[in-house]
């Protein structure tokens, strides 16, 4: 096991149709309007941005994502992630129950320095800290929902 390397799966029901889930995850741009985790998305061209996310622990990781796939009729949204951080996430949006499941996965190897050196005591809290900002998440993305 590379100890710079993390998976994540995280999983969202929500109350709320795929298409709408779907639309409100493809608009990274509005992320910190309801993610407080995510400090900023500047978007650079129509595929590109850079994110800049800090949750808990007091460091921020900033990369470039860039999108790979967009698949409305599929529920899937890919990027590619360059930066302190590097891999690719997918969100999948599917119907569940009356509502919606949006799945996220996330493989990334960390780059950042200060990560790397602290790689063997600190993942435990880097996992801590990633399901905090993903639990943040959901719930910010729950009254996004109920909002528009």
């Amino acid at each position: 096991m590379d100890r710079n390397r993390y998976r994540f799966l995280s999983r969202w029901p929500l109350p709320a149709p795929p298409a709408a889930v779907y639309t409100a995850l493809e608009r990274a741009e509005d992320y910190p309007r309801w993610w407080p985790q995510v400090r900023e998305v500047t978007r650079l061209d129509d595929t590109t941005g850079v994110v800049t996310v800090r949750s808990l622990l007091p460091y921020a990781l900033t990369f470039t994502a860039r999108e790979v796939r967009r698949d409305p009729a599929a529920g899937v949204l890919e990027i590619a992630m360059t930066g302190d951080i590097e891999g690719w996430a997918r969100w999948t949006v599917t119907a569940h129950g009356t509502g919606s499941l949006a799945r996220y996965e996330q493989v990334v190897d960390v780059t950042k320095p200060l990560l790397r050196r602290f790689a063997v005591p600190g993942r435990p809290l880097f996992r801590a800290n990633h399901r905090l900002m993903m639990r943040a998440g959901r719930r910010g993305l729950l009254r996004y929902l109920e909002a528009v």
